[in-house]
């Protein structure tokens, strides 16, 4: 299992962990992550960490699907990958209901439609084997709508082909993670467990698997989830860090009755705990959501404690099918702690 690390998106102002990443870069963690909401975007920062590094991948978790066109997507990738000499990967997502209609100003629909055509298109670019052409129930590539001028015509990328550029895609929900299984090189889970794996998981990435074909397998595939690291003597402490961003997710990311955490924290085994909190967030009551965010489910996806803890719960994460742990920590030293644990 290598180490990835995860630096999210901003808030008011862009603060990068510029000295952190570049620790990240000389101990040879495998790639730095940036991701994208409704402020900073996920390619800007991660433009700017590839010119202050080396070695270290370069990673979007992710790219917003419904903010960009899959030619503008590709040429993005394209660009940086060369700029990097090589070091891009390319991950993708929906987002939800609520950032792809009320910021992006386009619908929803066909979710997984949407995602399987887009990878096929970005694939196509990449490859720049033929002009582009695409028929499909969300794209038409030359558009060809009632609203068509008639001069569109297939347009082959400037750029050298980059068919080795891997495709990542962020799923949550059953039927997107056995598409991903399917059409992707790797997938980059939020609140993984790798208890539950079996359980909840392993079903339907063997059933994208074979969907696939061609003997495609774990072998072939990058399970790289994100995974928040605290490492304090008390306990207490470690689980209070990590219960306002769980209270956000499970009580403030999407409506009730569509929210795609809270649904994912139900299956894990805590559907009551995941009702009591979005009530409470979505009523106002923050706080009070944060308090309920249970200690159990925070074991279940994050590593917390002390040291010799974390060392311990190591072992769950280890044999599990992760490949790449994607870690979420917060300064220099617990970043060379956990390349001290997995190199044991």
């Amino acid at each position: 299992m290598r180490l990835g690390l995860m630096l999210g998106y901003a808030g008011r102002r862009i603060e990068l962990p510029v000295e952190l990443v570049q620790e990240a870069d000389r101990l040879g963690v495998y790639a730095v992550w940036t991701a994208e909401a409704y402020g900073s975007d996920a390619i800007t920062p991660l433009a700017w960490l590839g010119a202050q590094t080396q070695n270290i991948k370069l990673g979007t978790a992710i790219m917003q699907m419904p903010g960009r066109t899959p030619a503008n997507a590709a040429m993005t990738a394209m660009t940086l990958n060369q700029l990097s000499d090589g070091r891009f990967l390319m991950g993708l997502g929906l987002s939800g209901p609520q950032v792809v209609e009320g910021w992006h100003g386009v619908s929803y629909k066909r979710p997984l439609t949407r995602t399987r055509e887009y990878v096929n298109i970005v694939r196509q670019i990449f490859a720049r084997e033929d002009r582009l052409t695409y028929d499909g129930k969300i794209y038409q590539i030359p558009y060809h709508g009632d609203d068509a001028t008639g001069l569109g015509k297939p347009l082959k990328s400037t750029l050298e082909a980059a068919p080795d550029i891997p495709i990542y895609l962020a799923a949550i929900g059953p039927k997107n993670v056995q598409l991903t299984a399917e059409i992707a090189d790797g997938w980059l889970p939020i609140f993984f467990s790798p208890q539950k794996y079996d359980e909840i998981y392993k079903p339907h990435i063997e059933a994208g698997f074979a969907k696939a074909g061609s003997g495609k397998s774990l072998a072939d595939f990058d399970i790289a989830p994100s995974v928040s690291v605290v490492i304090n003597d008390n306990l207490d402490i470690c689980y209070n860090m990590l219960r306002p961003m769980l209270a956000l997710y499970i009580g403030g990311m999407g409506a009730k009755g569509k929210n795609f955490y809270a649904d994912l924290a139900a299956r894990y085994g805590y559907a009551a705990e995941a009702a009591e909190i979005q009530d409470l967030y979505l009523s106002g009551n923050k706080g009070e959501a944060m308090m309920k965010v249970p200690a159990g489910l925070i074991d279940d996806i994050a590593l917390v404690g002390p040291r010799e803890r974390i060392r311990e719960r190591l072992s769950l994460w280890r044999d599990s099918p992760v490949t790449t742990m994607n870690m979420m920590v917060y300064d220099v030293e617990t970043l060379r702690t956990m390349v001290e644990l997995v190199t044991e």
